[in-house]
């Protein structure tokens, strides 16, 4: 009997390992260790949880003044609090609460971004904004699935914000840093505009944008691109710090879509800010995108913790007051 039940064990455990394995995901080469020694604060498990958490049913699609994007909204506020994340100027709470109608309704929606900030040392009075949407498209249509999840778009991204404020809460930063959850991007940029209007751009030397980093890009494993690229020497600052990784950055090679002023780090840019959004999403050939089969389980957890841990390897130089990028160049037509 002792003999069976000890092999029963070792079965459970056998099946537990192969059953944790997301058979879905693409091998990923590793990255140097150089990357991995400087962000352990960044892990998987904590990357999953985050994922899964924010793209779940439960969520109903976060679509922006829905019941759904308040469970986000609260999830995002509880880790604001549990990292230790002080409020955004004078808010007395980590929401920046407004009003709106967006352009498909007559209809007035309240909503809110979710600010948390990480008070800089030395230089505390200058500014490196993190952001993502945590808004998506809802519930909507007819059939087994009308939950758009929105688990790459941009659930990803968000779990991007919270994994990086834990780490550099862990770690330290010179200059302030500001943790934003954008709603209503889906609406039309609606959140990130919002808050633009009540800031001094001028405190601000960066923006670190990350929308839809959850599968391998066109230029393979261990890279991302960079909307704007050219636009300021930010992604240079990047690619020198990740130099000797084995971790890449490249331009957008999605010039024809125009992304660089299709995500929230636009509202910043027209600001004069070098803002930037990191990406690794081949969004020509994505069949799950502003569909409801973008869910967590079509996502490779090693891409998001990678990337995650590149960004803030990448823009160090940033947060602690090294390097300070150009200001963005606001020519539209580019």
């Amino acid at each position: 009997m002792k003999k069976i039940s000890i092999a029963l064990v070792a079965l459970a455990f056998i099946i537990c390992c192969n059953s944790s394995k997301n058979v879905s995901e693409p091998i990923v080469n590793s990255v140097n260790t150089k990357i991995i020694e400087s962000v352990f604060f960044i892990d998987s498990v904590t990357v999953k949880k985050h994922l899964y958490t924010l793209a779940s049913d439960d969520m109903e699609g976060r679509k922006a003044g829905t019941a759904g994007i308040e469970k986000a909204a609260k999830y995002i506020e509880n880790e604001f609090k549990r990292i230790g994340l002080t409020t955004f100027e004078s808010l007395e709470t980590y929401r920046q609460t407004f009003n709106f109608k967006p352009r498909s309704s007559k209809e007035e929606i309240t909503s809110a971004n979710i600010i948390g900030v990480l008070e800089g040392k030395n230089k505390k009075d200058e500014y490196v904004i993190v952001s993502a949407h945590y808004d998506h498209l809802g519930v909507k249509g007819k059939g087994e699935d009308t939950i758009y999840n929105g688990a790459n778009d941009d659930a990803s991204g968000v779990t991007g914000v919270l994994a990086l404020a834990e780490y550099f809460k862990k770690v330290g930063n010179e200059r302030t840093i500001v943790f934003v959850a954008f709603t209503a991007e889906e609406m039309g940029l609606i959140g990130s505009t919002h808050f633009g209007k009540g800031i001094d751009a001028n405190k601000f030397v960066a923006g670190i944008n990350l929308e839809m980093i959850g599968k391998v890009p066109s230029f393979g494993p261990n890279t991302a691109w960079l909307t704007g690229f050219e636009r300021s020497d930010f992604g240079k600052i990047i690619q020198r710090n990740l130099k000797g990784t084995g971790y890449q950055l490249f331009p957008d090679p999605y010039k024809n879509f125009n992304l660089f002023f299709r995500s929230d780090n636009a509202s910043l840019a027209r600001l004069g800010v070098p803002s930037h959004t990191f990406s690794t999403t081949p969004i020509d050939v994505d069949k799950d995108y502003h569909k409801a089969s973008d869910e967590a389980e079509t996502l490779n957890m090693t891409v998001i913790t990678q990337t995650i841990q590149a960004v803030a390897k990448g823009t160090e130089s940033i947060i602690n007051g090294k390097d300070t990028p150009t200001r963005v160049v606001l020519n539209e037509k580019k």
